[in-house]
């Protein structure tokens, strides 16, 4: 059985170590508007649920799948109009999308099973709604650099276009300088392995999930939360440069009682930059009593 550190260090490229985790994935599909919502289901354990990013799709969570499924057997879908699932019907928002995704979960873990629910990104925010339409079902729901909680971002980020380009090789810059400048904190952690993740989950994508993220979607939702409520934030993560204090204070309000944690050295793709520090700290926060 590989461990995490030997597929990673390993010398593969970049599409046989995709190829790796899409070929020890259970796949399973439920609905989703005309078509599919689609599922990769990894390890053994109690369930956990990962929602990825926008513009993303499993591959979000490569390098957390192991460590992860030693301990949980992980649910993680495509989310609708990303990666391998189909396009949610018009006009979508938080709420229907959230649907899609709870309705799936209340097949594939039916009643009266309980999970916890960990969303990062713009999967943050519709796990945050997820949550509110599961209700006790959720055990502990963990945002991870949540967005949708109406907050103006102190840092200009602005992103490269990554379309029409003449070169194959200037699309591939594009993505890597688009990494630096909204996804990692140090320039020098993004690998091939990630600019190749980034390109193939972008060129999936359809749903247009920044006109949700900015708004505050989640904020509206977090009261209707009946789970334990925690968060993990990378210190330099350029989506909410400068709004860790103002966002504890917002969950706090929700559950006072809530665990805030911040990776010091890490961005906004947290889990992936820091994968070792976000693993640990993710199985104390869902292990705590």
């Amino acid at each position: 059985m590989h461990d995490a550190k030997s597929i990673f260090d390993s010398g593969l490229e970049p599409a046989e170590v995709e190829a790796f985790f899409e070929n020890s994935a259970e796949r399973v599909a439920t609905p989703c508007a005309d078509g599919e919502l689609v599922w990769r289901i990894w390890g053994d354990g109690p369930p956990l649920v990962l929602l990825h990013g926008g513009y993303g799709s499993w591959r979000h969570w490569i390098r957390n799948i192991l460590p992860l499924g030693a301990h949980y057997r992980l649910y993680v879908p495509d989310m609708p109009g990303l990666g391998d699932s189909a396009t949610a019907p018009q006009p979508y928002h938080a709420d229907s999308l959230a649907k899609i995704i709870s309705n799936g979960l209340d097949i594939i873990l039916p009643e009266p099973t309980r999970f916890h629910l960990t969303g990062f990104s713009f999967g943050g925010l519709l796990s945050g709604h997820v949550a509110a339409q599961q209700g006790e079902r959720v055990d502990k729901l963990v945002l991870v650099s949540p967005g949708g909680l109406g907050m103006t971002i102190q840092k200009n980020v602005v992103l490269q276009k990554t379309k029409q380009v003449s070169e194959p090789s200037d699309e591939t810059e594009r993505h890597r300088q688009n990494l630096a400048t909204l996804m990692f904190a140090d320039p020098d952690n993004i690998d091939d392995l990630a600019v190749y993740l980034q390109i193939e989950s972008v060129n999936l994508a359809r749903t247009k999930s920044r006109q949700i993220a900015v708004t505050d979607a989640l904020r509206r939702a977090l009261p209707s939360i009946k789970a334990r409520l925690n968060s993990i934030h990378g210190g330099k993560d350029a989506a909410s440069y400068g709004q860790a204090s103002e966002r504890e204070k917002l969950f706090r309000l929700i559950q006072p009682d809530m665990d805030f944690r911040i990776i010091p050295d890490a961005g906004h793709w947290v889990m992936y930059e820091t994968p070792e520090a976000f693993n640990a700290t993710l199985l104390e926060l869902l292990q705590n009593e």
